[in-house]
């Protein structure tokens, strides 16, 4: 308690989600509290503090595609492949990013979705990447996996905080972080990171761990299922 700099404890409900054949999404509750030297929370005066959480899942290699109409149909054009991308990304805050930092901080940080640092392995001009870049949040916003929730953050007393975050049925698997920032005056005082698992389990989880370890023998036996599928709906179309 006699640190010069605010200490921050945080927590979340879950740190282990199991996805199963049933799963639909599920809501993970952040919270924590702050703790201020001599246990003094700061003046008033001095400005509100602020919390924000971002919740981070693996970075993965994306290809995003452009699409161009052609004689009525729709064809693939122009495509910008990302060496990196984090495959789920969400951000709550107790008020509106841009009011707590500038733009700087939140690059530095990567504070909000406009201020993903997106890893592009193409050397496109700067405008047909910023229209690429646009173009993958979209799709991922639009799939529920990027998200912002501007009053996401209740802060009790100064001093306890708690965020609900909704995890989409579209989740991917791996190894996610929960980044929580405190922030004051535009300044970032103190930062904390709890990390969150996130698996298949059960027949989903026997599949793919198959699929990875077995590969050869896996792809031999769905190349047999589905000729034995085959021949048993031949053998039914003409029995009927």
């Amino acid at each position: 308690m006699g640190q010069a700099k605010p200490v921050l404890v945080p927590d979340v409900s879950e740190r282990n989600i199991e996805i199963a054949y049933s799963f639909t999404g599920a809501e993970l509750l952040l919270f924590g509290a702050i703790l201020y030297p001599r246990g003094q929370a700061p003046d008033p005066e001095d400005g509100p503090a602020d919390i924000v959480i971002v919740v981070r899942g693996p970075t993965q290699a994306v290809l995003v595609r452009e699409k161009e109409k052609l004689a009525g149909i729709w064809l693939n054009a122009e495509s910008t492949r990302y060496r990196s991308a984090p495959s789920f990304y969400a951000v709550a805050s107790s008020r509106p990013i841009r009011r707590i930092v500038d733009e700087r901080t939140r690059a530095i940080y990567e504070l909000g979705v406009d201020s993903l640092q997106l890893s592009p392995a193409s050397g496109a001009v700067p405008e047909v990447q910023a229209r690429f870049d646009r173009g993958l949040v979209d799709l991922r916003t639009r799939s529920g996996l990027f998200y912002e929730d501007s009053n996401a953050v209740e802060i009790t007393g100064g001093v306890l905080y708690r965020a609900r975050i909704d995890i989409p049925a579209r989740v991917p698997v791996g190894r996610f972080t929960a980044e929580t920032f405190l922030i004051q005056k535009g300044r970032v005082l103190a930062a904390a990171v709890r990390p969150i698992e996130i698996r298949k389990s059960g027949l989903e989880q026997f599949v793919a761990t198959s699929a990875e370890r077995y590969s050869v023998p896996y792809g031999l036996v769905a190349v047999a299922l589905s000729v034995l599928f085959g021949w048993g709906a031949g053998a039914l179309w003409r029995r009927f």
